[in-house]
């Protein structure tokens, strides 16, 4: 008899795993699609890192690591923290999993009971909800829309706080929407947070190095938020390594503990040679990096520049990552070609089927009104991109 978990069954898949496969089917029939679904740098990962990961498998690094990382690499996670972000975390308060969605699944999955809430300023990413869901906890959404660059207030936060608020999760810059708070923005959220003493912090800050603002703020290092905060990051999106899967956080040490805890009974310490390159990621050159990003901002100002010349689009030009996220309400309830357009999850469909571009759903970001789309693609498809998206829209009636 088949028959899995409730805990499964309450679960849907990732709406962006989603449209990549929906993507490849159709280029498996020969279609030329362009997938502009998936948050992944086009890029190879940089030489030198590649270089320090053969070292490793050279210098025999074949056995079981530690749970919480080895401790070189912890402590140039610590050093990372302390010089590029002003945060206080000792090496013991440092654990290295198989990517920062693992670390984030070991907090949900460490630090919540049935009934404690989350606060999220919605739109959110995708596994947030679902990795509070897995530990029976309850997402409340804070909504921001498009005409505040989606980023929530201090009054949104305090009307949502709550007595079962457990912890008020966020990125920056963020996922799907490509938001970045500023250190004012940040500071008039801790003037809230600093009032609610039981509420953790966890900042997600996985697109740390993809931030086009001038600098990235993170809200551990403001004042009175002490023992509170719990910031997460990776490899992944500055350094081009998403296959590598590593990821870390830094965290009070009762909280490190609780997770490398949780760890040592789901999979254990990450990847031996992915945290070799991760500590040559962390301390070798940046220069790669930063050429990525640059690269990243020329494409983020051709994709704004292109969209916004649809009419009923609504566009804002992201400060991060690597995201638009357009507002199309003024297109449901229309129709492309007889086909009605009844939700963002029809117009991504038909965009997919019609166009050959692939997004992704609003609905699975907490947002109805939207559609995701990752200009982590060359220059070249993204024009491609455009210009399809250009005429579908166009005969939108």
């Amino acid at each position: 008899m088949e028959q899995v978990s409730e805990r499964l069954q309450r679960l849907e898949e990732s709406a962006t795993i989603v449209m990549a496969q929906k993507s490849r089917e159709l280029k498996a029939r020969g279609l030329d699609v362009i997938d502009l679904s998936l948050g992944e740098p086009d890029f190879l990962t940089p030489a030198h890192i590649c270089a320090a990961a053969k070292r490793a498998i050279d210098e025999g690094y074949h056995h079981y690591p530690p749970v919480a990382g080895y401790p070189d690499l912890r402590a140039a996670i610590s050093e990372k923290f302390k010089h590029e972000n002003g945060l206080d975390y000792a090496p013991g308060q440092v654990v290295v999993s198989t990517g920062a969605k693992q670390t984030l699944a070991n907090i949900m999955l460490s630090l919540l009971n049935r009934g404690d809430e989350v606060i999220v300023p919605a739109p959110y990413w995708v596994s947030y909800s679902a990795q509070i869901k897995m530990a029976g906890a309850t997402l409340r959404p804070v909504a921001a829309g498009i005409e505040s660059d989606f980023k929530i207030t201090a009054a949104q936060l305090r009307a949502a706080i709550g007595p079962k608020s457990r912890i008020f999760l966020f990125s920056s810059p963020c996922n799907p929407t490509g938001s970045v708070y500023s250190r004012s923005e940040l500071e008039e959220l801790a003037s809230v947070l600093r009032e609610y003493p039981q509420l953790l912090i966890v900042s997600d800050e996985i697109y740390e190095h993809i931030n086009f603002s001038g600098r990235h703020h993170s809200i551990g290092s403001l004042a009175g938020l002490e023992n509170r905060v719990i910031t997460v990051n990776g490899v992944s999106k500055g350094y081009a390594m998403t296959g590598w899967r590593l990821g870390y956080m830094g965290a009070p040490l009762w909280v490190a503990k609780a997770c490398s805890k949780m760890q040592g009974q789901f999979t254990s310490g990450a990847n031996t040679i992915a945290q070799r390159a991760a500590l040559e990621a962390l301390t070798g050159d940046m220069e790669p990096t930063r050429k990525m990003r640059e690269a990243f901002r020329n494409r983020r100002d051709l994709m704004v520049g292109r969209l916004s010349q649809i009419e009923g689009m609504q566009v804002n030009v992201p400060e991060g990552a690597f995201y638009l996220f357009p507002d199309v309400q003024a297109f449901l309830g229309k129709a492309y070609k007889g086909r009605k357009i009844a939700s963002v999850d029809e117009l991504a469909l038909i965009l997919l089927e019609e166009a050959l571009v692939s997004t992704v759903t609003g609905r699975a970001f907490g947002d109805d009104s939207c559609i995701r789309l990752s200009y982590a693609n060359s220059e070249e498809n993204l024009k491609k991109a455009a210009d399809r998206m250009q005429k579908f829209f166009s005969e939108i009636q």
